[in-house]
């Protein structure tokens, strides 16, 4: 199983939309993307990569497995 690593935020969104999510969209305080009507909140931009506890609640929302997310 490949190690998770800190994600840059244009990266998590690209692969989001490889999952079949739309965005991101404005919310009132954070943006999300959308999947039908699954809704993923994304954090905001602050320069700095996305942590790997963040990327592992991200990847336990989508319902995947952690191969899936790296592959794409």
């Amino acid at each position: 199983m490949p190690k998770l690593a800190p994600i840059a935020r244009r990266h998590l969104i690209q692969k989001l939309r490889n999952f079949g999510f739309r965005g991101p969209f404005q919310a009132t305080r954070h943006e999300y993307m959308q999947r039908d009507s699954e809704k993923i909140f994304i954090p905001n931009p602050h320069g700095k990569d996305i942590g790997v506890p963040l990327v592992k609640a991200i990847i336990e929302q989508l319902g995947i497995s952690r191969d899936e997310f790296m592959k794409l």
